[in-house]
């Protein structure tokens, strides 16, 4: 189901406070952890969002999401604060951690161990192309 124009610009919104939030209001909550929004997803009622993150330089990224998952109240607030007067509410939040750059490099390792010949070159296509 694609978002609604509505939802894209308000999860965008979403996505530039929150990566906001994380680096200056809330740097040093998590240790050296750099937080990154990766994508976030509205409900078509604006209600929920979930909020996908990379983490860097976290020792620990399962633990790192467990405190932010944690202080989530307080973040809701601090978003509540810069986006209070543009929406009617501020939604409920989620946390997940974004898998993709791990997806990735899955498949790029499959993709290295499988034993493709390289094709062969007909002499006949070289001649038809003069």
């Amino acid at each position: 189901m694609a978002a609604g124009s509505r939802q894209k610009k308000y999860s965008s919104l979403l996505q530039k406070d929150l990566s906001e939030i994380f680096q200056k209001q809330m740097a040093n909550a998590f240790g050296k952890a750099f937080i990154t929004i990766t994508d976030v997803e509205i409900s078509p009622d604006l209600s929920f969002a979930k909020i996908y993150l990379s983490l860097m330089l976290s020792e620990n990224p399962s633990e790192t999401l467990e405190m932010i998952r944690e202080r989530k109240s307080e973040i809701r607030k601090h978003l509540g604060n810069r986006i209070g007067k543009q929406v009617r509410i501020v939604p409920e939040i989620a946390f997940f951690m974004d898998d993709t750059l791990e997806r990735a490099n899955r498949i790029d390792d499959i993709l290295s161990k499988l034993d493709i010949p390289p094709e062969e070159k007909d002499e006949d296509d070289d001649e038809n192309k003069d």
